[in-house]
């Protein structure tokens, strides 16, 4: 069985529910913040926890944030996003958020930068195998 908000969010056979339960059980580099609204999951965000040897600080990456068509506009990615920060700084050495977005993402990029989020003008490189 696939899981539906992850195909709205990312697209047909990325992962399934079965993937997706033993993530969130046992991976311990990833925060999963959700929204759910009467009983529905209205969204989620994911931040990758990132550590290198040569730094002493983390440095959190925002993977995901998604919400549901029907749940947009109310604040909730603002939300899950804040709340995340919040929750990462409490717990852990860090000094900055990251994240990545799409260029012709512009809705998302005018959530980001009211969130404090800006270009930085570093290049994103990516290799598929």
């Amino acid at each position: 069985m696939k899981s539906r908000q992850a195909e709205e969010g990312n697209g047909q056979g990325n992962t399934s529910i079965d993937c997706i339960r033993a993530s969130l059980l046992n991976n311990k580099q990833e925060v999963v913040v959700v929204a759910q609204e009467k009983e529905a999951l209205a969204g989620f965000v994911c931040v990758q926890l990132k550590k290198s040897f040569c730094y002493d600080e983390y440095m959190p990456e925002i993977t995901e944030a998604y919400v549901r068509p029907e749940y947009r506009k109310q604040g909730l990615a603002s939300a899950m996003i804040t709340f995340a920060e919040k929750y990462c700084k409490e717990r852990y050495a860090l000094h900055k958020y990251e994240l990545l977005t799409g260029k012709k993402n512009t809705v998302a990029q005018s959530v980001y930068d009211k969130l404090g989020y800006k270009d930085d003008h570093e290049i994103h490189m990516s290799k598929r195998v």
